[in-house]
């Protein structure tokens, strides 16, 4: 039997970065006769990945890379994937000697449309950014959804939510890492006195205090912000009705599961990065034009001219429509 050809995809972070990267790895997958797929990211995004039925072994990034290319040799590896396109996974490269195709960021021209608003980035979404890294393998785009794949756990609605909740409900991440890429809680709580459905707030330790201050006032509305894990929190997501988030990792994970989806825009544009919603049936994107937008790539800690009217000025209606209809 022919050796299998083994394949090493590095991508560190972040959280829905190493998610767009879940077409590439099932398309190598199923479309190359007896392939290993290797992964390498940080340990800290190992449960994004770790039920990924398509990946032979998942490798995490040791404290001395030295020592995470030593684990990484012993594979001997016939290609590498370069999906982060940093100074280290370039060291990860040269060590391994071995041929690389590698995503290409376009950091002057995100620069350029940041810095001086001249955006010549065409709005290719980050799934086909990445697999043109593997066209030369004769590797093809499947124009599938991007894939997440929750753990063997028999999760039940009722332990999380109350009983008004179990016949339809609207899951709303309000978690982000950044401020500016979250809306202020008075605009969350102006929607949701508006909205028909149920709501559960979702997010990390970092959004509690909000949450809580938001389902205080908005009685439909409760939080588990800071309360369940990533994979509780994306079972509520699989089961809910439709979903609303700012741009973050867990609303990115909603396409998965192709729910009608509200994404809300701040300080960051999606098509610059190409996290607009991939594959969604029904979506509608929450964003104003502003002259001052995009301030950054990532989110700021604040605003930089202090309005930020980018989440202030956002239109409601439409989504209070897009979430009642």
């Amino acid at each position: 039997m022919k050796p299998a050809l083994k394949i090493l995809i590095i991508r560190f972070s972040a959280m829905g970065d190493i998610i767009y990267t879940t077409p590439v790895i099932r398309c190598l997958k199923k479309q190359l006769p007896n392939c290993e797929i290797h992964f390498l990211t940080k340990p800290n995004f190992k449960y994004l990945l770790e039920h990924n039925p398509y990946i032979t072994h998942l490798h995490l990034l040791k404290p001395e890379l030295s020592k995470t290319i030593k684990e990484l040799k012993a594979h001997n590896f016939h290609y590498i994937i370069d999906l982060h396109s940093s100074i280290r996974s370039a060291l990860v490269k040269f060590c391994l000697g071995v041929k690389a195709s590698t995503y290409q960021k376009q950091r002057f021209k995100k620069w350029l449309a940041i810095k001086f608003k001249i955006n010549n980035v065409l709005p290719t979404p980050l799934v086909d950014r990445y697999l043109k890294t593997v066209e030369f393998l004769g590797v093809k785009n499947d124009h599938e959804p991007i894939d997440y794949f929750l753990p063997e756990n028999n999760f039940n609605i009722k332990d999380f939510l109350p009983a008004s909740f179990c016949s339809g409900y609207i899951a709303f991440v309000i978690g982000a890492t950044h401020f500016t890429k979250r809306m202020p809680n008075s605009k969350v709580i102006s929607i949701l006195q508006k909205i028909n459905l149920p709501v559960v707030l979702l997010g990390g330790k970092d959004v509690a205090k909000n949450g809580l201050e938001i389902a205080a006032i908005c009685k439909n509305a409760i939080s588990l912000c800071g309360d369940i894990n990533l994979n509780q929190s994306v079972f509520l997501i699989k089961n809910a009705s439709k979903v609303i988030g700012f741009d973050t990792g867990l609303t990115h994970i909603s396409e998965a599961f192709d729910k009608p989806l509200v994404s809300i825009w701040g300080s960051t544009v999606p098509q610059l990065l190409g996290v607009q919603p991939y594959l969604v049936s029904q979506h509608y994107e929450a964003e104003v034009e502003l002259p001052c937008r995009p301030c950054s790539k990532f989110g700021l800690a604040a605003c930089p001219l202090g309005h930020f009217n980018c989440m202030y000025t956002i239109d409601e209606q439409p989504i209070i429509n897009f979430l009642n209809q």
